[in-house]
């Protein structure tokens, strides 16, 4: 006899079979039975007129900190995402092998750290141990950031890697693998990562490979040179046998115009040639960073009044405007689609574009000037930029290797994450579901459903997750399918997604009716040896 049936609903199972009549019986947080159980004597979730489905599985998260700070994901379970993949774009909280406390390098990508907060782990183990006695709500699988392992172990970012300082990276990155982590994740166009060389990409790669990981890679440069940044990507997966992720795959506003037809020909011949490659896209329409990008990593750790000494410094801010970096890579797409997006210390900015703000002066001075006013936490600006539309971001999630992720973080619309926005954390599933199946009609529901559930666990290696069949875990999202959408916006991004009745997450109800139950019944994935 189950202990919980969903009764009532359409299942639509993860693997694209359509949709069919039946109750979903769940004992001990597995999937027990599937089929007519209107006789049994057990507790029940009404389905009645809903899709049930596995919980989604967000590939592509940013919550390593976030989960630790408020582990209930409000943003995640109201969308019925029962999984999240963390340690993307070479950004995350393990390994940390120095004073015990986030560095500048660090803090800047994590978001929810504070400086200064004191942490008790250091390696990737530690550091899961650490998350699962955070009891998340969500599940929580894990990808080594490369971005760390050069922190770590790299003395100069402004150079290659020796032969010494990889082996040390490799010996960390084991410690990882070993730990439960699914793969290697770059974030090669931030500072730490931006002098990654062939031949240490190879060799983490490699190590990887040997435990059956993959390789997930925010790419070295996503406008002038995007094409090739894929292809280098490509030759560093094929020259070391790993499986290659290619993370949020479109390119932005500032390269060839026909950039993204370029990559999605370059990817489709990797993998019609037999290699082992899928990508992502993330469901927001602009790119979203820290401004402090643009300034040299090094400065942004030490004393506030040496980085503001720095900032207004002309010789300084002429040098920081002609390096290479994400903000300056976001103005290639015209300063007219940057805006201020958050911050703390000049709230009548926000909204506001560059361009607005400088009007006929330098937009550099403008950033500079931002980040000045901000010296004490530089990190706590963001900014946006328009990077794609609707039918760009459309097209490439119909492509046959594509899965869709948040590239956000998991929030909360109270406690102390109730002040942080991150554009996608409350939205991506929603808009995913709204735009592919009911707005542009390029899949069927349950096709849909299968590249949010079955296809990113596969890829990932996540056994039985994203499946509703018998012995799986019971991973549930009950959603209105002609209901379910994303409700935040540009302007107000932390409003929760509607159309989802019931999200269960290892058999205990985390959403029922559209409320929170404030149960957190996630587990730490690990990687099967």
């Amino acid at each position: 006899m189950p202990d919980l049936i969903v009764s009532g609903g359409m299942v639509a199972d993860g693997s694209g079979a359509g949709l069919r009549r039946a109750d979903v019986g769940i004992s001990n947080g597995r999937i027990t039975s599937i089929g007519d159980l209107s006789a049994a004597d057990s507790a029940r979730l009404d389905a009645t007129g809903m899709v049930v489905s596995p919980g989604f599985i967000d590939i592509h998260s940013h919550s390593d900190f976030t989960l630790l700070v408020d582990p209930r994901a409000q943003s995640q379970i109201s969308q019925g995402v029962t999984t999240e993949v963390i340690g993307n774009c070479g950004h995350g909280c393990a390994p940390i092998t120095d004073s015990g406390l986030f560095t500048g390098n660090i803090y800047g990508h994590i978001d929810g750290a504070e400086i200064g907060w004191e942490i008790d782990w250091h390696t990737t183990a530690e550091f899961l141990e650490r998350m699962a006695a955070a009891g998340p709500a969500v599940n929580v699988a894990t990808l080594v950031p490369n971005g760390n392992l050069r922190i770590a172990h790299v003395a100069d970012h402004s150079h290659r890697a020796s032969r010494d300082e990889i082996a040390a990276m490799n010996a960390d990155l084991r410690e990882g693998m070993e730990a439960g982590a699914f793969g290697l994740s770059t974030g090669l166009e931030y500072p730490p990562e931006r002098h990654a060389g062939d031949a240490e990409i190879e060799s983490l790669c490699r190590t990887v490979a040997e435990y059956g990981g993959i390789y997930a890679s925010h790419t070295r440069n996503r406008e002038v040179t995007a094409v090739e940044a894929v292809d280098e990507a490509l030759r560093n997966a094929r020259s070391s046998g790993v499986a290659l992720h290619i993370s949020h795959l479109n390119p932005r506003r500032g390269g060839p115009p026909d950039a993204r037809e370029q990559i999605l020909e370059l990817v489709d011949r990797a993998a019609a040639a037999g290699e082992d490659v899928t990508f992502d896209t993330h469901t927001r329409l602009h790119g979203i960073t820290n401004l402090s990008n643009a300034v040299p990593a090094e400065y942004l750790a030490g004393d506030p009044s040496a980085l503001l000494e720095v900032l207004r410094a002309p010789a300084a801010r002429l040098a920081f405007a002609k390096d290479e970096n994400i903000i300056t890579s976001f103005g290639l797409g015209g300063w007219e689609n940057v805006s201020i997006f958050v911050a703390p210390m000049s709230p009548d900015l926000e909204g506001r574009s560059i361009t607005d703000i400088a009007g006929r002066g330098d937009p550099f001075d403008v950033i500079f000037d931002v980040l000045a006013q901000h010296a004490t936490d530089p990190h706590a600006v963001l900014v946006t930029c328009k990077s794609y539309e609707d039918a760009e971001v459309i097209d490439t999630a119909k492509n046959p290797l594509c899965m869709v992720g948040s590239d956000a973080t998991s929030l909360c619309t109270d406690g102390p994450l109730a002040g942080k926005v991150f554009l996608g954390a409350y939205t991506w599933a929603g808009w995913y579901l709204r735009k592919t199946v009911r707005e542009f009609k390029v899949f069927k529901l349950e096709e849909a459903v299968r590249r949010m559930t079955s296809m990113p666990a596969d890829r990932i290696g996540l056994g039985l997750r994203g499946r509703l069949v018998e012995g799986a875990p019971a991973d549930i999202a009950v959603f209105d399918p002609g209901e379910i959408a994303d409700q935040g916006t540009l302007d107000h991004p932390n409003r929760l997604a509607e159309g989802v009745r019931h999200t269960i997450v290892n058999g205990v109800p985390a959403f029922v009716d559209g409320s929170f139950t404030e149960t957190r019944s996630g587990q730490v994935l690990r990687r099967a040896a």
